[in-house]
């Protein structure tokens, strides 16, 4: 499991906004960016500066995946037919972590994939604790026993900036089943998303 070097708000202050709709997010309080000239930084941006703003966001969206990880993503998502940007998310939601964050099992996505990596979910009943497995329609995604205890998960499901979305279907509180692959305005991200610059950014 590859770790996050940096604070994980950092990402929220370079790019301005409060990815994960997080109470606690510094944007909150300030929009501009890091640094001692954070506030002159809103010159306009070049097409790659774009792209590679969107491909960070999304990236870091999705718990800070590995360029490796992602660009191996975006290459399956190419590879697939119809449209690359939706096959990118639809692939990017059926990471097991990601579907423990849209469960509320986790309060964060980085969260979600430590209780992955330490063995407390179960998928269709047996023990996974690898978070870039991929979760297919109909796929039983539960809480080990050990996990239903956890204070870290209870108060994860009581928290009231997040519903869990359509496609991820509860049964009480420590099972969900993943129903379909959402399309990008399925997804509930707090802020918008363009996947389709990030596939201009590889397309280069």
């Amino acid at each position: 499991m590859s770790k996050r070097k940096s604070a994980k708000h950092k990402l929220d202050r370079r790019m301005g906004e409060n990815i994960w709709g997080r109470p606690s997010s510094p944007v909150n309080r300030r929009s501009y960016g890091p640094g001692q000239h954070g506030q002159r930084r809103k010159g306009k941006m070049s097409d790659f500066g774009l792209q590679l703003r969107a491909k960070q966001k999304l990236k870091g969206y999705y718990g800070d995946v590995t360029e490796k990880q992602f660009k191996a993503t975006y290459k399956k998502a190419a590879a697939m037919k119809g449209d690359t940007g939706q096959n990118l998310i639809g692939l990017l939601e059926q990471r097991l972590d990601m579907v423990v964050y849209r469960a509320k099992f986790a309060p964060t996505i980085f969260a979600a994939r430590q209780i992955v990596s330490h063995g407390h979910i179960r998928v269709n009943g047996v023990k996974c604790n690898i978070a870039s497995r991929k979760v297919l329609p109909g796929d039983v995604v539960s809480l080990g026993s050990k996990a239903k205890e956890m204070a870290l998960i209870i108060e994860a499901q009581s928290l009231p900036e997040r519903d869990i979305p359509d496609y991820v279907a509860t049964d009480g509180t420590d099972k969900v089943t993943f129903t379909r692959v959402p399309k990008l305005d399925e997804v509930p991200y707090p802020v918008t998303m363009e996947p389709n610059l990030v596939v201009e950014f590889y397309s280069r």
